[in-house]
């Protein structure tokens, strides 16, 4: 005879951390990007994490309050929801913009689908979509060093070159927390460490868009523009720190290698073939989409079969 299991939500890790501790690492590994956001956008950077943030977090807040719920603030994701969200903004954004992708990504994403380990797609990007598609100008305008700027994508787009050092530095336009790869990896390097996140999505991803954009990019097998694709736009940042979400992620290592490798050609299909010079974001939510269909398939006595 069935029994009917009642199982709970995502993530399922059976070990003594808790949600807490692992969002806290995770804030952790973004501080060195978080730092250099700052020093490179000055007071304007610091005032939209604070304000994305304290967003995040109150409407969190708020609504489990309104709505009689168990109260989960202390649990820290809504924080780092704050800060990646941040992170993905561009220093020029006015403060009222933050403060509606914050909303978004807590109320809508998070909330309504019933909470942490509910969400279907990583509330932060799902709000940097939301944003984009509604305030393009806005969240298109980049500035470095007080000047209105071009990214380092756009102009390789535009068949102009681009020093790798400067982008692997950061000294370049770009969302707050993107321009830095140096900062990035010395994040990543500490949640290896602490075994918050594995290597199989992220460097699945890296491989397969590498492959893809050495044979389907403007420079085929030009390993210098390589090198920049993958120091700009946003993908050491969303390949560590997005697409490897325990929520909206395959289970099991079959399924996060189909997922890695949808991201890579995703990706490359919208920086190579369409009108945006970036990909990273719109990628990882369209497959964040099909992370259901893909367990489906791949877990072996799982709840899908």
């Amino acid at each position: 005879m069935n029994q009917l299991l009642h199982v709970s939500a995502s993530p399922h890790i059976k070990d003594r951390v808790t949600t807490s501790s692992i969002m806290l690492d995770v804030i952790i590994a973004l501080i060195p990007a978080t730092l250099f956001g700052i020093i490179q956008f000055k007071i304007n950077a610091l005032l939209i994490i604070v304000t994305t943030i304290t967003t995040c977090v109150l409407a969190e807040y708020l609504y489990e309050r309104f709505m009689k719920k168990t109260i989960t603030i202390k649990d820290l994701s809504a924080v780092v929801t704050g800060l990646i969200l941040a992170l993905n903004l561009p220093s020029t954004v006015p403060l009222w913009l933050p403060v509606i992708g914050g909303l978004f990504a807590i109320i809508v994403v998070k909330q309504f689908y019933g909470g942490l380990g509910q969400n279907f797609m990583n509330p932060a990007l799902a709000a940097r979509c939301f944003l984009l598609i509604s305030f393009t100008g806005r969240m298109t305008n980049f500035a470095f060093d007080g000047m209105t700027s071009s990214t380092p994508l756009a102009i390789l787009k535009n068949g102009e070159s681009f020093d790798l050092i400067r982008m692997f530095i950061g000294n370049t336009a770009g969302t707050i927390g993107e321009t830095s790869t140096v900062a990035l990896l010395i994040g990543v390097v500490y949640l290896l460490i602490k075994g918050v996140i594995k290597l199989t999505i992220p460097m699945t991803y890296i491989i397969t868009f590498s492959i893809f954009t050495l044979l389907f990019s403007p420079c085929s097998f030009d390993f210098y523009y390589l090198a920049c694709e993958l120091c700009g736009g946003g993908l050491i940042l969303g390949a560590f720190f997005m697409a490897a979400d325990y929520v909206t992620s395959p289970m099991d290592q079959k399924g996060q290698i189909i997922y890695g490798v949808l991201l890579g050609v995703l990706t490359g299909l919208f920086r190579f073939f369409g009108t945006s010079t970036e990909g990273v974001s719109y990628a990882i939510i369209i497959s964040n989409l099909l992370v259901p269909l893909i367990d489906k398939f791949t877990l072996k006595g799982g709840v899908y079969q």
